[in-house]
């Protein structure tokens, strides 16, 4: 058989684009904070012969600074400007969390998510502390107590046995028991348990286990698992569970879905107890009537591209190889961070735009606002926006706030417009500040009173919202005044 040469066409599918190295940087630049983009600059300046720092303004150039392109070798880098649409349409690998995006039901669950969860700016010492200072403890209780609080990990369990700590302060064991009951009855639920079973147990104390005023079937089977069948449990073994206990494949669901909403580590959301300081990557300053943008680059390095480059490319063989290289990464990295900057203040601005009552009212008129409405106005996909607010603060007349709490899911309010999730949980904390000490306000009862205001809300919704602002629920602010 003869061999002949054919040009022939074929369609092939390819899924997203190649994830370059290049383009890996770019998307971790974008999502830094200041000071771990500062950090990761003079980190390049130090592997980087190529990369140069000019004296005087302090300023990341624009692409426009770099070397003119006759200078370059062809392929030093790239024309065209970083097309974040394009890469973020086929390419979604560690998104961080979201803010809202418009799905109000999906909105609603991810305010349960510990990235999304408020910083503590409090120890959890402190926060226990500051409980039981209501309990009215005797001297020696209060000892037992500190005790017990400094003998609590990171994740907020108990390390060392309760004999042991009723020893080492010459107490009888019931007495620091009775304390440690009280501890355990503190926020956050689950604190000071003595393993992961107890720590499950008291989370669901706490949503009505054994009160016979509430009998929850769900509830109950999730104690038993819990309490005599963890095991089987962590190992997924659902039809086991359910034959052993006599229920079926969908109640163990159920029950099992009311566990995985507990959390097993309930002292990990508190601070350290160490000062941590926040640096904010854009500041907002109201001139005149207006409200002027401006991005934080003190102290960012002014980067260029060294001219020592061009004696080594005249030589030929590795070095000319090296430096190529090293010049495409430099040059590639200079229009990271201008595209990174000029993403971040277009972000920034848009959000002025959306949010300019919050800025000059106060959080009770912040409007509702999701990743959509910001990427349809500056013309950007949602996961750029996404990543450009990760991990950053701006600081404005109404203080220092993180970038994704101007972005909030919306309740119907008068008239049948939106109202924003925060200014909803500003008013609920309003109404807990305003209440009678002897009568706190149920969940029911703040819904009912948002209800006479025209805004629509569940007794549920507000308790996930006045959860997520650490407020205690009524039977345990009564006690506290």
């Amino acid at each position: 058989m003869a061999l002949e040469a054919k040009l022939t066409q074929r369609q092939v599918q390819r899924l997203g684009l190649v994830i370059t190295p290049q383009l890996r940087q770019a998307i971790k630049i974008l999502q830094l904070p200041r000071d771990e983009l500062d950090a990761l600059l003079h980190e390049e300046i130090d592997q980087n012969p190529l990369l140069a720092v000019e004296a005087g303004e302090e300023v990341v150039p624009t692409p426009e600074e770099a070397p003119p392109a006759s200078e370059e070798p062809p392929a030093a880098a790239p024309a065209e400007e970083i097309d974040w649409r394009a890469y973020l349409e086929n390419y979604h690998e560690d998104l961080p969390a979201l803010p809202p995006t418009g799905t109000d039901e999906d909105d609603d669950e991810r305010l349960n998510l510990v990235e999304n969860q408020p910083n503590r700016t409090e120890s959890l010492a402190d926060h226990l502390a500051e409980q039981l200072r209501f309990n009215n403890l005797t001297a020696e209780e209060e000892q037992i107590a500190s005790l017990i609080i400094g003998n609590l990990n990171a994740d907020g369990y108990l390390q060392d046995s309760i004999e042991d700590i009723a020893a080492g302060a010459g107490v009888p064991v019931e007495l620091a028991t009775r304390v440690l009951e009280s501890i355990q009855a503190c926020d956050p639920p689950g604190v000071a348990a003595r393993d992961v079973r107890e720590c499950l147990l008291l989370q669901l104390r706490t949503q009505g286990l054994d009160d016979p005023a509430t009998p929850d079937p769900a509830l109950s089977l999730a104690g038993t698992i819990v309490r005599d069948h963890l095991s089987a449990l962590e190992g997924r073994r659902f039809e086991r569970l359910a034959k052993d206990l006599g229920v079926t494949v969908e109640e163990v669901a159920q029950a099992v879905k009311i566990i995985t909403s507990l959390d097993p580590k309930p002292g990990r959301n508190f601070d350290d107890g160490e000062i941590h300081y926040v640096e904010p990557d854009v500041y907002i300053h109201k001139i005149g009537d207006d409200y002027v943008v401006t991005l934080n680059e003190d102290g960012l390095p002014r980067l260029k591209i060294s001219a020592s480059y061009r004696r080594l490319l005249a030589e030929e063989g590795a070095a000319k190889e090296y430096v190529q290289e090293k010049l495409r990464a430099a040059t590639w990295l200079i229009k990271s961070i201008h595209q990174r900057q000029r993403t971040l203040l277009l972000v920034a601005e848009s959000i002025v735009k959306f949010q300019r009552d919050f800025l000059t009212h106060g959080v009770l008129q912040m409007r509702p606002l999701v990743l959509r409405d910001v990427a349809e106005d500056v013309g950007l996909h949602e996961s750029t926006v996404s990543r450009a607010i990760a991990n950053k603060y701006v600081s404005t007349p109404r203080g220092i706030h993180a970038l994704k709490k101007f972005f909030t899911t919306g309740l119907k309010g008068p008239q049948g417009q939106d109202v924003a999730a925060e200014s909803v949980k500003e008013r609920i904390r309003e109404l807990i500040n305003n209440e009678d000490p002897a009568r706190a306000l149920s969940d029911e009862e703040i819904a009912q009173l948002l209800s006479s205001d025209n805004v629509s809300i569940a007794r549920r919704t507000v308790a996930k919202y006045r959860e997520s602002m650490n407020i205690l629920p009524s039977a345990k602010r009564r006690h506290s005044h």
